[in-house]
C-alpha cells in the first residue's frame, strides 16, 4: 500500500477497504509502520514504538470487529498496555510498567484496532503544550516551529502530519480541545462518565477528564465512541453502554436553538486577548449557522470566569499532590527525591498548602457551574465559542522561563508556598496556566461533552470553534460537526500538511 494510497482514508475508510479485500491488514501495518518511522525524526510525536508486538498482535485480530486492522497511538499517559512502558511523560515514571492493560486498551482490542506506539504528553499530563523535558517536544505539521499543543500533543502531531488516520487522546482542561484547534483536527470531550477509566484508575479528576480521540473526520470519532463507550466494571460512577452515534450521522439534524460568544466571562477575568482570526471563525460559524436553519443568538454563558479558573485549578493543585504521593508510593522513592520538573515541584508544594476544605469547597462549586449551565442549555440547545484564544503558539513560548521557575523553586521554603497562595500566586498560576486557552476548562467542571470543529484557510495556521452541549448530547454534537465538515470540508487543507516520506 503507497503511503499516499493509505494517507487519503481516514479510520472508517480504511477499515472498508480491508474488510472488502482491496488491501489487506498486512499491507496497511506495514505503511503506518514506514509512515510514522519515516516522519516521526521530524515531528517527534511518538515517545517509543511498538511494531514488533503490533504484528503480532495483528495475526491475532478478529476481522468480524468493526475497525479491524486500523493502526492507532495510545497517550503515553492514563492508558496502560501490561508490562509496557507508562511514563507520562516524566523522568520519574520512565521505567514504570504497568502489570495489566486498562479497559480502555481491551475495548480497542475488541474494536480491532492495531496499538502501533505510544504519543508524547508534559509531564503528567498537567500543561496545554506538550514540552516535557524527559522526552522530545512534538511540532505542528501545519508549521513546525509552532506547538501542537496539548496535553494531547503527540497524538495531534502524529494524525495532523499522517502517521495515522486517528489517535486516543484524553481531555481533563481542554487536552483534546486546544491539540485540535492548534492542528486543524476533530476532537470531543465526552460527557462525564461516559468512558471506561479503570481498573488502575477511578475516574481521573473526579470525572473532569474523559477519554476519546484526535481525527480527521466526525464519522471517525462517531465510530470510536460507539465501540468504547460505556462504564467499567467496578466503577465509583458512569454511564452505561450507549450506541447509536454513528447512525445519527446519518439523520437529518433538528433545527437548533444556538447561543454564540467570544466567550469574554471566560477570558476577560485572565485578560486573554482574543486573536482577530479567532474572532473571525466565530463570526463566520454563527453566519454558516444560520444557512444550515439554525437559529442564532449572540448570549453569554451565565458563569464567572474567575470562578472557573479558581475551581479547575484548585482541582489541578489537589490532583498533582495525590498524582506525586502515588508516583513515590509506586516507584519506593519519596516526593522530595523524585525527578520531576521545577514547576511540578512548585505545584506540587501550592497543593500541599491547601486545606481539605477549600478542595471540597471548590468541588462543590461545580454543582454552581453546572446548574447554571443545566438552566442555559433549557433555552439554547448549543453552545458555540472559542476553543483557544489564537492559533498555535511558537514552541517554547508558552513554556515557563527560567525566571518563572527559580522564583517558583522558593516555594521550597517552609511556609512560602501558604504565603504564596494568600498573596495572589493563584491568580497567577490561572493567567500563566490558562490565559492562551481559558475556554474549554467549563465542560470538564460541568461534565458537558464539547467539541473542537477546525476552522482552516489555506494562508494561516488553523483555530477551532468549540460546540458545548447538555450532559449526554454527543449525538448532537456529532451531527452539528458533520455539518461543518460537509459545508467547509478541513481534508483537503490538512492533505497539504501531511508528511511526504517521496
Amino acid at each position: 500500500m503507497h503511503w499516499r494510497d493509505y494517507q487519503s482514508f481516514d479510520g472508517v475508510g480504511l477499515a472498508a477497504v480491508i474488510a472488502a479485500g482491496e488491501v489487506s491488514r498486512e499491507e496497511v501495518h506495514e505503511a503506518a509502520r514506514q509512515m510514522i518511522a519515516a516522519a516521526n525524526p521530524v515531528y517527534s510525536a511518538v515517545v517509543r514504538e511498538r511494531f514488533g508486538r503490533a504484528r503480532q498482535e495483528l495475526d491475532a485480530l478478529d476481522m468480524s470487529a468493526p475497525l479491524a486492522g486500523v493502526p492507532t497511538l495510545t497517550k503515553d499517559l492514563l492508558v496502560a498496555l501490561a508490562g509496557e512502558p507508562l511514563a507520562g511523560g516524566c523522568e520519574a515514571l520512565r521505567d514504570y510498567r504497568p502489570a495489566v492493560d486498562s479497559n480502555l486498551v481491551t475495548r480497542m482490542r475488541q474494536a480491532g484496532l492495531v496499538i502501533m506506539d505510544q504519543t508524547a504528553t508534559p509531564e503528567l499530563g498537567l500543561m496545554g503544550i506538550t514540552e516535557p523535558r524527559a522526552f522530545a517536544h512534538p511540532r505542528n505539521p501545519w508549521q513546525i516551529e509552532h506547538s501542537p499543543g496539548g496535553s494531547s500533543g503527540g497524538a495531534a502531531t502524529a494524525v495532523a502530519s499522517g502517521m495515522v488516520p486517528f489517535a486516543m487522546a484524553s481531555d481533563g482542561g481542554g487536552s483534546i480541545r486546544i491539540p485540535a484547534s492548534y492542528c486543524g483536527l476533530f476532537g470531543l470531550k465526552p460527557s462525564r462518565g461516559r468512558m471506561p477509566a479503570g481498573p488502575l484508575e477511578g475516574p481521573p479528576w473526579h470525572g473532569a477528564v474523559g477519554e476519546l480521540a484526535l481525527t480527521r473526520s466526525v464519522r471517525d470519532t462517531a465510530v470510536l465512541l460507539d465501540v468504547l463507550n460505556g462504564v467499567d466494571e467496578g466503577a465509583l460512577y458512569g454511564l452505561p453502554k450507549a450506541s447509536g452515534f454513528s447512525d445519527a450521522l446519518k439523520e437529518p439534524l433538528p433545527r437548533l436553538r444556538i447561543a454564540v460568544s467570544l466567550g469574554e466571562p471566560l477570558s476577560a477575568p485572565l485578560g486573554t486577548q482574543l486573536a482577530a482570526q479567532t474572532r473571525q471563525a466565530i463570526e463566520q460559524a454563527a453566519v454558516q449557522l444560520n444557512t444550515f436553519g439554525h437559529q442564532v443568538e449572540w448570549v453569554e454563558p451565565p458563569v464567572s470566569g474567575e470562578q472557573v479558573a479558581r475551581c479547575y485549578l484548585i482541582l489541578y493543585l489537589g490532583e498533582v499532590v495525590a498524582e506525586l504521593e502515588g508516583l513515590s508510593r509506586k516507584i519506593s522513592k519519596p516526593v522530595g527525591r523524585l525527578a520531576i520538573e521545577p514547576a511540578t515541584r512548585a505545584l506540587y508544594r501550592m497543593g500541599r498548602a491547601l486545606s481539605a476544605g477549600e478542595y471540597q469547597r471548590r468541588l462543590s462549586d461545580w454543582n454552581l457551574l453546572a446548574r447554571a449551565m443545566g438552566e442555559f442549555h433549557r433555552r439554547y440547545d448549543v453552545l458555540l465559542m472559542p476553543s483557544t484564544a489564537g492559533p498555535a503558539p511558537r514552541l517554547g513560548e508558552l513554556y515557563p522561563s527560567d525566571v518563572r521557575q527559580r522564583a517558583m523553586g522558593l516555594l521550597a521554603a517552609p511556609g512560602l508556598a501558604r504565603l504564596a497562595l494568600k498573596a495572589g500566586a493563584l491568580q497567577g498560576l490561572a493567567r500563566d496556566a490558562l490565559k492562551a486557552t481559558p475556554f474549554t476548562q467549563l465542560a470538564n467542571l460541568t461534565g458537558q461533552p464539547a467539541i473542537s470543529v477546525p476552522w482552516v484557510s489555506k494562508d494561516a495556521l488553523p483555530v477551532g470553534i468549540q460546540c458545548v452541549a447538555p450532559l449526554h448530547g454527543e449525538r448532537k454534537l456529532l451531527q452539528l460537526g458533520a455539518e461543518f465538515e460537509q459545508a467547509r470540508p478541513w481534508m483537503p487543507a490538512l492533505e497539504q500538511v501531511f508528511f511526504c516520506p517521496d
